[in-house]
């Protein structure tokens, strides 16, 4: 209302008319009085403005990491790990074919290899305690002669390799000095999808770079096979080369994980980042403050996803479980009665979902330690008691005599009556069982098969004599799944392959 009082008072032509040395006296009046009434009306208008837009609240209050990154980066250290002799490189590895897309030590396509005659590495580290214990991964420190830590106050220090342990990815690093600034530890149990974390690194070089996002996922398995008993924290925490190592924090400032792999197609970030829960990390470097080896119990099972389909034959009403396709012979499982077909439900009262579950908890255990296993059986569930084996210990070599050549069925096996001594050594009653005088086709061959093998079952079919073994395959028609119960030296279990 002001300023339409105040544009009132000029006549229409000089509101639009050019301001000229003729016209200065004429437009100096008002001019004035227009730029009095508008600076003595723009409170008012402020005011008006105000009173017409309600105040509204945040809808979202974005976290502010200030204060975390504040408190954790003393105790956060960067590593440099360096290496006369020649390192491996990821392409290299035994079985890395069968990972094209994990790049579990953050080098992908186009990352140089470390020179021929050694090479520095970096990566990520975190203090747990005042007098000098430091976590990183052991791809960082591996293979390394010496390693240097520097803190954010930029002391640098040689630190000694306490122990490495390459199954959980974690190692163990001492420093020479006291007063240091530990972490804090979380809880992992605790974490849920959805909640803010945040990570401290070393990314190409970047020290104390911070990154933030949510947890993904939890319980999640490596797609390195040599990973299985770390069930990962899923995160789209930007994590890259040098990240290796470093803190997975919650908004508390809490350790909850260490972070060391990431999944991509080129060998950088893109949203999926994998971090090593606390309670696994903690529990390694105990292992290794105190023995300098990491010992880990081990059922002695070879176990393979529930599939939709297995679900319905079993009579299981979803598919859940881990299916036991063969069992270690003398192993704990075998002593504990766990047979091949039973699906393992749930371990120490804890629900199996997906095969991947079962072997992080029985890795947690120490041999010799008592649990429980649920399987279920003949539409049955049945708790067994079973005392945990060594891994290290578990591995029986095999041992597989030749037999002489012989015709076949189309499958090209010949079955044999098993002898005396092969009863004894497996122990096989004295109506049970034939045994594999010869494969004849690469198709036996490729699932498994070799002479000297004992076949127990042909299709749920007990099969004791030559005789019976080839009627029972004759019952199997072309193109339908075989499935055959096979005792070895090592194990008990089904071998699976298409009929010709």
């Amino acid at each position: 209302m002001a300023l339409a009082s105040a544009m009132a008072v000029l006549p229409p032509y000089q509101a639009i008319r050019p301001l000229t040395m003729a016209s200065n006296r004429s437009l100096l009046a008002p001019t004035a009085f227009l730029l009095t009434t508008l600076l003595a009306a723009t409170p008012a208008i402020a005011q008006t403005a105000a009173a017409a837009a309600p105040a509204r609240a945040a809808l979202v209050q974005l976290p502010d990491f200030t204060a975390l990154v504040d408190q954790v980066t003393p105790s956060v250290v960067n590593i440099e790990a360096s290496s006369q002799a020649p390192r491996r490189d990821l392409q290299n590895l035994p079985g890395a074919e069968a990972l094209p897309e994990i790049f579990r030590r953050f080098i992908g396509p186009g990352m140089p290899p470390l020179p021929r005659g050694g090479g520095v590495s970096s990566g990520t580290g975190f203090v747990t305690s005042a007098d000098g214990y430091i976590l990183t991964n052991h791809h960082v420190i591996e293979g390394a002669d010496r390693v240097i830590v520097r803190f954010s106050d930029r002391r640098e220090m040689e630190a000694r390799i306490v122990g490495s342990d390459p199954l959980s990815d974690i190692a163990v690093l001492k420093v020479e000095a006291r007063g240091l600034n530990p972490v804090r530890i979380g809880d992992a149990r605790s974490l849920r999808p959805g909640q803010w974390v945040v990570a401290i690194g070393s990314p190409f070089g970047f020290d104390y770079s911070v990154t933030a996002g949510v947890v993904s996922g939890i319980n999640r398995r490596s797609m390195d096979p040599g990973q299985q008993y770390v069930p990962f924290i899923q995160t789209d925490v930007a994590i890259n080369r040098g990240n290796s190592g470093g803190p997975l924090l919650n908004v508390r400032g809490e350790v909850v994980g260490v972070n060391s792999q990431i999944y991509s197609n080129t060998g950088g970030f893109i949203g999926v980042s994998f971090a090593i829960p606390i309670d696994v990390a903690m529990n390694t470097a105990r292992q290794l403050r105190e023995t300098g080896e990491v010992r880990r119990g081990v059922l002695g099972v070879q176990i393979a996803e529930v599939s939709r389909e297995r679900a319905g034959e079993l009579g299981l009403p979803r598919p859940v479980g881990a299916f036991v396709n063969s069992v270690n012979n003398g192993s704990a499982a075998d002593r504990a009665g766990i047979r091949p077909g039973d699906v393992i439900l749930a371990f120490n009262g804890r629900e199996i979902m997906n095969a991947s579950d079962l072997p992080p908890q029985v890795g947690l255990l120490a041999p010799g330690s008592r649990a429980t296993v649920s399987v279920h059986r003949g539409g049955a569930r049945r708790d067994l008691v079973v005392t945990l084996d060594a891994l290290d210990g578990a591995a029986v070599a095999a041992a597989r005599p030749s037999a002489p050549a012989a015709t076949a069925n189309p499958l090209g096996l010949v079955a044999e009556p098993v002898d005396a001594a092969t009863r004894e050594r497996l122990g096989l009653g004295a109506r049970e069982g034939v045994r594999i005088a010869r494969v004849g086709s690469a198709l036996a061959r490729q699932a498994g098969l070799n002479p000297g093998d004992v076949v127990l079952a042909v299709n749920g079919t007990e099969v004791g004599t030559p005789q019976a073994f080839e009627t029972a395959l004759g019952r199997v028609e072309s193109g339908q799944t075989l499935r055959l119960l096979v005792r070895n030296a090592t194990s008990t279990g089904f071998v699976e392959l298409p009929m010709p």
